[in-house]
């Protein structure tokens, strides 16, 4: 009796500040298989983190890896922006012995997969039907704020655009919005998207309206700023989640006009579809299309709250599949 080879199997993983996703694809299928969470501060660092994984799961043979990450990726040196890891690509190649180890940005993975989103996964706030094979706009607050976008290349295929559009300098589009971030500025000097549209950007947001209010409240986490905002228990985190969801607007109009978004706007990471109903009844929408006269270019584009598990997995397997072009 003859004992079949294991077959070999692909890796992709999405790691982001606060947790690192996994999942495991098999030769010809996009959708992964065995997907787990892990708490990406568990782990000293990344070829850990992949080593108890494939542990979890039996330990399988693993020859491709694609890994979506939330920081920027220029080389082999790779080193979190919102989490202690600093590792070479090439070395932790070598270390899970892989044939081959793509690294690419965490936001430019859940672009390519928005084309494979079925509708049941995206909830709609305004605007009216998308267009097909024009430029998507992509915007996600979580731990950071994930900022990516997906352009039509011809006969169906798309590129997605990595960049760090989540360090863009916070705009205020009101009086007490520009108070707001006076107040962080005296505290950061800098004062990115990212301060105000992340998970650390509540609890920015909470303490600069407290401050302004000549209040000192208690230091929040960002799921206690949320929690107290949506229930209405606390005027100061209710303010802090309106301003939120305005920056949010702000922004993501400014990103739909930079690429002619008329593909629609999409709004992922890990906050905004915890926030259901109160999202769709903020002031997101007003905000976004607040451009003026450009206004009416941007009323017809919808905008999307992305629910789907796991996007980023789905586009790290596509590119895995999307093999390079043989150098001249």
């Amino acid at each position: 009796m003859s004992i079949g080879v294991p077959e070999p199997l692909r890796l992709v993983a999405d790691i982001g500040g606060s947790n690192a996703r996994f999942g495991l694809l098999r030769d010809g299928v996009s959708k992964p298989f065995e997907c787990r969470t892990l708490p990406t501060g568990d782990f000293p660092n990344f070829v850990d983190a992949v080593e108890h994984y494939m542990a979890l799961c039996g330990s399988p043979t693993v020859t491709e890896a694609a890994v979506a990450i939330a920081n920027p990726v220029t080389g082999d040196a790779i080193k979190m922006t919102n989490q202690h890891w600093s590792f070479s690509t090439e070395q932790a190649r070598k270390h899970l012995r892989l044939d081959r180890l793509l690294m690419l940005n965490d936001f430019a993975a859940l672009a390519m997969s928005l084309p494979q989103l079925p509708m049941q996964d995206l909830r709609q706030l305004g605007g009216r039907e998308r267009l097909q094979q024009a430029p998507c706009a992509l915007l996600g607050p979580g731990t950071g704020l994930g900022v990516s976008a997906l352009l039509p290349a011809g006969d169906g295929r798309w590129v997605p655009l990595a960049g760090e559009g989540g360090h863009i300098t916070a705009a205020a589009a009101d009086d007490y919005e520009a108070e707001i971030i006076a107040c962080l500025r005296r505290e950061f000097g800098h004062v990115s998207a990212e301060r105000v549209l992340s998970g650390m950007g509540l609890c920015n947001l909470y303490r600069a309206v407290t401050q302004l209010a000549g209040r000192s409240g208690p230091a929040l986490t960002p799921a206690e700023v949320t929690q107290r905002g949506l229930a209405g228990e606390d005027a100061d985190c209710a303010a802090a989640l309106a301003l939120f969801c305005s920056f949010l607007g702000t922004a993501a109009g400014s990103l739909a006009l930079t690429i002619g978004a008329l593909g629609g706007v999409y709004i992922g990471g890990g906050i905004v579809p915890r926030l259901g109903d109160y999202f769709h009844q903020s002031e997101f929408r007003s905000r976004f299309e607040a451009k003026g006269r450009l206004s009416g270019y941007l009323s017809p584009i919808p905008a999307y709250v992305i629910h789907a598990e796991n996007p980023a997995l789905i586009g790290a397997a596509l590119a895995l599949s999307a093999r390079p072009a043989a150098s001249c």
